[in-house]
């Protein structure tokens, strides 16, 4: 019977150090993290999200990812029917238009 208690016990203080442990991970909002790997990670995420505060531009972009990039959407614009200068990375917009219809003439 004692054995079973002794294992309860450790039981559940291994749960609640594996649940303190991925509360690190998952949060990164804390200050510090208690893993040096998680802080770096922490680090290297708030330093993209200064990096990244114009959702449209890359972030730090190479003159051959650049033109990579410009090629792609050349090929894309010319696959889909995009005109020249026609910016393919927004949503496209659509005007439906009804039909004009001769109206029926019950008189007749």
């Amino acid at each position: 019977m004692l054995h079973i208690n002794v294992l309860n016990q450790v039981k559940s203080s291994m749960k609640s150090v594996i649940q303190t442990r991925n509360i690190g991970i998952l949060a990164p909002c804390f200050q510090k993290a208690s893993d040096p790997i998680q802080q770096l990670f922490v680090d290297k995420l708030r330093e993209y999200k200064q990096k990244s505060s114009n959702e449209t531009k890359l972030v730090d972009p190479t003159a051959d990812l650049q033109k990579e990039l410009k090629t792609e959407l050349e090929k894309v614009a010319k696959q889909y029917g995009g005109a020249d200068g026609e910016d393919m990375t927004k949503f496209p917009t659509f005007k439906f238009v009804d039909p004009k219809i001769d109206p029926i003439n019950l008189e007749k």
